[in-house]
């Protein structure tokens, strides 16, 4: 199967009420690990890339694992720029395959942030590429994103329906509460913010900065109009936690298959258990 643009899959879920999982990829057992937990869970996914990730695992290698990955798999994939930064770096992606970009121009002011968008979505739309966009401001640390608590804001509902407007994105990021990086406490969502949003807006809205969000807070704000669900730390960490325990129990561990194998494994059963979470199982 070949990749698909990313309202593709959103689309539909937005008509059927789930959510996808925007699941980020920082090497091949993260790539192995994710196809084949959405695989066995019969589920639509969308491939992530930071710009970290692209610059630690090299555009050819992203662009030559993911093609490997999709050649024979019978769900729908996308493979999307997460955080894009600049029209360079997404237009960059664009020409190397990518089917879907996100710019982040979150920390422009409005009009600033309406006229890039809008230039981007019509250079995507011309080949069939979709976009994703933010509104609003996450706090926290993820790659090479690093916003203070004091420069983090909520999207405002109304200048979200101006922002759809004037730019035609196909997916919308919202700040509703989350942030980036490890929590240091359970995140209170604005879930009445998410309901005047989605009231207004009815296109796909996604969650950014989900890993540590209550599973629970999740699922209602899938009900409430959330249709992808950004997920990076969660996997790094079940990844990591399954590394260290194979080293802790046998110090004589060196090879690396040893251990990163049980650490893709490890990634696969956290990636089907969200998918659980998000009601995608069995939509591909």
């Amino acid at each position: 199967m070949k990749l698909v643009p990313m309202a593709e899959i959103l689309n539909k879920a937005n008509d059927e009420g789930y959510a996808v999982g925007g699941f980020n990829i920082n090497n091949l057992e993260f790539l192995q690990g994710i196809i084949w937990g959405a695989e066995e869970k019969n589920s639509p996914l969308i491939l992530q890339t930071s710009e970290g990730a692209i610059k630690y695992i090299g555009m050819d290698y992203v662009l030559g694992m993911v093609e490997a990955a999709v050649k024979n798999t019978h769900i729908p994939v996308a493979l999307h720029l997460d955080h894009g930064s600049s029209f360079e770096v997404v237009m960059k992606c664009i020409r190397n395959g990518y089917s879907s970009v996100m710019f982040d121009g979150s920390h422009y002011p409005l009009a600033e942030n309406i006229e890039q968008t809008r230039k981007i979505v019509e250079a995507a739309h011309a080949v069939g590429v979709s976009v994703e966009a933010e509104l609003g401001r996450l706090g926290g640390t993820e790659d090479d994103i690093s916003v203070d608590e004091r420069e983090a804001a909520f999207t405002d509902p109304d200048e979200a329906v101006e922002f759809v407007e004037k730019t035609g994105v196909d997916a919308l990021a919202i700040a509703i509460g989350t942030a980036h990086g490890v929590y240091k406490g359970d995140p209170e969502l604005d879930f009445e913010r998410l309901k005047t949003i989605k009231e207004k807006l009815n296109i796909p809205l996604v969650l950014h900065g989900a890993s540590g969000v209550p599973l629970e807070d999740v699922k209602k704000a899938i009900s409430l109009g959330i249709n992808k669900v950004n997920i990076n730390t969660d996997f790094q960490q079940a990844f990591t936690a399954k590394v260290r325990e194979l080293f802790a129990s046998d110090e004589e561990l060196y090879d690396p298959r040893k251990y990163c194998g049980p650490g893709r494994e490890a990634i696969k059963a956290k990636v089907m258990e969200k998918i659980d979470v998000l009601g995608s199982a069995n939509k591909a």
